[in-house]
């Protein structure tokens, strides 16, 4: 029977901590919360997650060492998650307070410009298509489409085409996960998206467990 692998999840004090880990638990890692770079340790795989203003989020990160910890590790292609603020924080720069980012990938992050009649946040279920075909990410879900719930105002705009891995429509369409090597990566919550959410996280342990 093989060993359940250890996924590392971040904590820097905002967001989706409980749920996130609850999740990744419930798809069959052991989770360790972290709070320092040196608790990471020999874990499989690092989950980054997060809800609320992405300048607390990198000013949270950054005040550890967190900041270069994730950066290391997604240099080295170990496997990584992360969610909402943990895939904007991942760009250049946010229009959100004009906060820069971690600056792993180009690109930025802007706020929704949609016609009247659609409210920012951009709040509820919504329907990702896949663009990557066969990333371990999306193994057992629809390329042409899943239901995944999101609560975001900002969006990402990588600077590199081939980085993305799932879009939606909202006014537009918009850069819904991102993928490079074994780096994922989704604006969308897994962990309040039921069956299918669980799905990912699922075939992110696996990722983890190789």
């Amino acid at each position: 029977m093989r060993t359940a692998p250890t996924v590392a999840v971040i904590d820097y004090g905002m967001g989706n901590l409980r749920s996130v880990a609850k999740a990744v638990e419930a798809a069959g890692a052991t989770v360790r919360i972290v709070t320092r770079p040196a608790e990471i340790g020999d874990a499989a795989g690092l989950v980054l997650p997060g809800v609320g203003a992405l300048a607390d989020c990198v000013t949270a990160l950054k005040s550890g060492g967190l900041d270069r910890a994730v950066a290391d590790w997604i240099k080295a292609d170990r496997p990584f998650l992360g969610v909402c603020l943990g895939l904007q924080a991942l760009f250049d720069f946010s229009e959100e307070a004009d906060t820069p980012g971690l600056g792993i990938f180009p690109g930025k992050v802007v706020r929704f410009r949609v016609p009247a009649g659609l409210k920012i946040p951009h709040m509820g279920w919504n329907t990702v298509r896949f663009t990557q075909p066969g990333s371990a990410l999306t193994a057992g879900l629809k390329p042409d489409g899943e239901a995944f719930y999101f609560v975001h105002s900002y969006h990402c705009v990588p600077a590199d085409p081939t980085l993305v891995l799932g879009e939606c429509e909202y006014g537009g369409t918009f850069t819904a996960a991102i993928a490079r090597g074994r780096c994922f990566a989704t604006q969308f919550h897994p962990e309040k998206s039921q069956a299918k959410g669980i799905q990912l996280y699922r075939n992110f342990v696996a990722v983890a467990a190789q």
